[in-house]
């Protein structure tokens, strides 16, 4: 008990600047808009931000992972723009590619995801959890920063959907809302392992689908349905369904 009280009070006096998720915030909308809309005096805001967060959040080398981070927003761009044409592509309700930039909570979420996936193999530390949490809050789509997601990726609806840290999602992947890229089991000692699963090629993932597992593999041109709950892997150019018994009568004199 004295440990834990000591511990308790540790903690208690800890100071943790936990006002920089409102930096952070700001940070994260005004990179996204500079991404699209390029100015100079933007450019030196982000920069100077930062430089300010790296610094309250004693990170080394914030100079040189700004720098480092700078020269990726070119091919973060091209691959947004691919991410963009697919939502035109594919979404009958998207009519042209300004509202895609504009009006789709999945195209945002895949954004923000692109630039905090950066820093994230930048082995930056807290910010792109931070960046990721913040559009989470606005979209209600849970990207880790860590996951690795290929060219032309799709989010339909997208509220409810969690990708884990470990997955893998290949090119021209689509997902609807409600979906969960998730960990068979959630232990700490797992922390170093690919523990979410693998998406391949093509795959249509509906609504509320659950797959788990570090070992699993959707394979390639596959469309899982709505409600599945999957922890095995499918082979390629699979349907996979769930079946549940709906009965509609009619009903007579208004009485079923």
């Amino acid at each position: 008990m004295d440990s834990y009280q000591a511990l308790n009070d540790k903690l208690a006096n800890k100071k943790y600047n936990v006002r920089l998720k409102d930096v952070v915030k700001t940070f994260t909308k005004r990179l996204f808009y500079y991404i699209f809309d390029e100015h100079e005096e933007e450019l030196q805001y982000l920069e100077k931000t930062f430089l300010d967060i790296t610094n309250n959040l004693n990170i080394d080398n914030g100079e040189s992972i700004w720098k480092e981070f700078k020269e990726k927003f070119q091919t973060i761009r091209a691959k947004l723009d691919l991410d963009a044409v697919a939502v035109v592509n594919f979404d009958p309700a998207t009519k042209s590619l300004e509202e895609a930039y504009m009006a789709c909570p999945g195209f945002h979420a895949i954004s923000i995801y692109r630039l905090s996936h950066e820093l994230y193999i930048q082995n930056v530390p807290i910010i792109p959890r931070m960046m990721s949490e913040y559009i989470h809050g606005i979209t209600g789509i849970d990207i880790h920063p860590g996951a690795t997601i290929g060219e032309s990726f799709f989010v339909d609806h997208g509220t409810g959907i969690v990708i884990g840290e470990t997955s893998i999602i290949k090119n021209n992947v689509k997902i609807f809302q409600g979906v969960t890229l998730g960990g068979i089991q959630v232990k700490k000692s797992m922390e170093s392992t690919k523990r979410h699963p693998t998406i391949e090629d093509n795959v249509t993932i509906y609504a509320n689908a659950t797959i788990l597992g570090g070992d699993i593999v959707i394979g390639a041109n596959s469309t899982i349905g709505a409600n599945v709950w999957i922890t095995q892997s499918v082979p390629e150019n699979s349907l996979v369904t769930y079946q549940t018994e709906i009965k509609i009568r009619p009903k007579k004199n208004g009485i079923r």
